[in-house]
């Protein structure tokens, strides 16, 4: 007799006879497509429905948005993104809580939690979190910057342990995306302009995620944004109306399948379509999200591919956060048509799951009017729940909360995270023996650096003047926008100000001066490679690691994943589907250690 599975407290998981015996749904000795099978043929509209909203929640009932905990009784929904994770014990209860909602309900469909990232430095509510106390890494455009698939398929190793541990099974990344287009205000998320190293990195990092195979080990990859964001018309994200449309001057929309054949390779579980309309492509001119040639004529179709297809989230309904915003839908190219067609057109089109939505209703409706076939859903549903078999919710969806205290954030994968983002680290220029002469305990000017770290290096002063050398960090430029999420991504200009350009420049006369940009874009440093005693890129990294560089005690072995533009018109002119398109770029993507560029056509 199979032993029983119990909650978390120890009480029985589910006996849905009641007299000790096991549904064949749930019998983990049988093959999962007819534990599949057995399930859907137990199941109601309403609950298939259900299945197909992939909701948003926190881990408590106290967040930003709405918890969700009660759709689960009531509306049937067993998938949801994680919003705020306050640490790895708390999230880890939370998934044992929602894990016993779901149990108690009439067929006991496990929860599957899913979350953006949460392993580097970015923040942003929409996108990426560093919130939890997860060990960081750089940006995945860090872990380009690497050149290193072992080293990346490692760190996602670990990533996936500690997702694991919490009960997040589902990671809504890696992006597939290129970043051909440099004013993009996601470039940190993709792995760089090159195609190909780009299609190593994803290959490397789904296989670290998943495993050979999709099993009780794995975290499911969800790449995005299929058939790539990467080429934004300016510049501007789809997130809002005025990066609606994608721009493919170049006709160069296979470029940018590329790194898509690799996640395919490497068996990517899910796909998430994007926002934006590619115009200009040869596709129909309609949000991704709705569009039946993207999803079935090219995914399903060419590409073979069977898995899970979620839609980016709240292209149908917006999203409300309570007394802070009111953000619309996100529906590009179909605003115009009602919200019953809308949905229709996503399940047409080939969509498994709605993201960010939690109206199963609307699924509901449209077969009992006759507009879907009740097999149409079937179909969604039986990828759906595959995954869950997969993954193992359905023999056990509880994690143990002190374990998940301990693994979370422990000093192993810190180490591993330090080690790829020292690393990622580029040096763009340098003029050797510049530092050489420092004093032992050096006085040091920094800017943008913790002081308690910086402290240990030498002697702080507050005036350049009195520095043997000064450290500065600095973001990469872009245009502040107003309101409440747009302000999180960093558009416009690539350009310092003309102000801070002379003032780091001044700074630069004064003292020797090690200069660190942030390029979470590729950032216009013509003004900067003949200033700094040393340039370089970094793509998150702890400050301790750019004060080793800057006293000689590391090297910089990243290799640059992207061109460095020379100034805003070459970026304007630049054709956004392009790779490698702006006009004599200060550096070339695949620059690495101390080569000097040829200045004579910038100055």
């Amino acid at each position: 007799m199979l032993p029983r599975l119990r909650h978390h407290d120890g009480t029985p998981f589910r006996d849905l006879n009641h007299n000790g015996t096991m549904e064949p749904y749930e019998d983990p000795r049988l093959p999962v497509d007819e534990r599949v099978e057995d399930l859907l043929g137990r199941m109601t509209l309403e609950e298939k429905a259900g299945q197909m909203c992939h909701s948003r929640m926190t881990a408590g009932e106290n967040g930003v948005v709405p918890s969700g905990a009660g759709l689960i009784a009531e509306r049937h929904i067993t998938h949801f993104a994680m919003v705020q994770v306050p640490s790895a014990g708390v999230m880890a209860a939370w998934n044992n809580h929602v894990q016993d909602l779901a149990a108690a309900t009439r067929l006991g469909i496990p929860v599957t939690l899913s979350s953006d990232p949460r392993h580097g430095f970015t923040s942003n509510p929409m996108t990426a979190h560093t919130d939890g106390g997860f060990s960081p890494g750089p940006e995945p455009i860090g872990l380009a910057a690497t050149d290193d698939p072992a080293l990346v398929e490692a760190f996602a190793a670990a990533v996936a342990r500690e997702l694991r541990a919490v009960g997040i099974r589902v990671a809504l990344h890696p992006m597939a995306d290129l970043a051909t287009e440099p004013r993009w205000a996601r470039v940190s998320g993709t792995f760089g302009e090159d195609a190909d190293r780009a299609a190593r990195m994803l290959h490397a990092y789904v296989r670290g995620m998943q495993g050979d195979a999709l099993g009780p080990d794995s975290v499911a990859c969800v790449t995005k944004h299929f058939p790539g964001h990467g080429p934004q018309a300016g510049g501007e994200d789809p997130h809002f109306a005025r990066g609606k449309h994608q721009a493919f001057p170049g006709g160069n929309l296979e470029y940018h399948l590329k790194p898509w054949e690799a996640a395919f390779a490497a068996g990517t579980a899910q796909v998430m379509t994007c926002y934006s309309i590619p115009v200009g492509s040869g596709l129909p001119e309609v949000s991704a999200n709705f569009n039946r040639e993207v999803i079935t004529g090219l995914l399903r179709e060419r590409y073979g591919f069977d898995g899970v297809v979620c839609t980016d989230f709240n292209s149908l309904s917006g999203m409300e956060i309570p007394g802070v915003v009111r953000l619309p839908p996100r529906n590009w190219g179909v605003e115009h048509f009602p919200l019953s067609d809308q949905v229709l057109m996503q399940i047409e089109a080939g969509v498994d799951q709605l993201g960010g939505e939690n109206r199963p209703d609307w699924i509901v409706d449209l077969v009992r009017s006759g507009a879907v076939d009740e097999a149409r859903v079937d179909a969604s549903v039986r990828r759906i729940l595959r995954d869950k078999f997969r993954l193992g919710l359905f023999d056990d969806p509880y994690v143990d909360v002190d374990a998940a205290r301990a693994l979370v954030g422990a000093a192993e994968t810190r180490r591993l995270g330090r080690r790829v983002q020292r690393r990622s680290l580029v040096q763009l220029t340098g003029r050797a023996g510049a530092l050489e002469a420092l004093p032992p305990e050096p006085a040091l000017y920094v800017e943008n650096v913790a002081p308690e770290t910086a402290a240990r290096y030498g002697r702080l002063v507050s005036r350049a003047e009195e520095a043997d050398l000064a450290v500065v960090r600095l973001s990469a430029p872009y245009e502040p926008r107003e309101g409440f999420l747009e302000q999180h991504f960093h558009a416009g200009s690539l350009e310092f100000p003309a102000a801070e350009l002379v003032r780091l420049r001044t700074l630069c006369a004064t003292v020797p001066t090690v200069l660190d940009v942030h390029l979470e874009r590729p950032a216009v440093l013509s003004g900067l490679v003949t200033a700094a005693a040393l340039l370089a890129g970094s793509f998150g990294a702890d400050d301790d690691l750019i004060l080793d560089l800057a006293l000689g005690r590391s090297a910089a072995a990243g290799t640059l994943p992207f061109d460095l533009p020379s100034s805003m018109r070459a970026v304007e002119d630049s054709r956004e589907d392009v790779p490698f398109d702006t006009r004599d770029p200060l550096f070339r993507c695949g620059h690495r250690g101390t080569a000097e560029p040829d200045l004579r056509s910038h100055f």
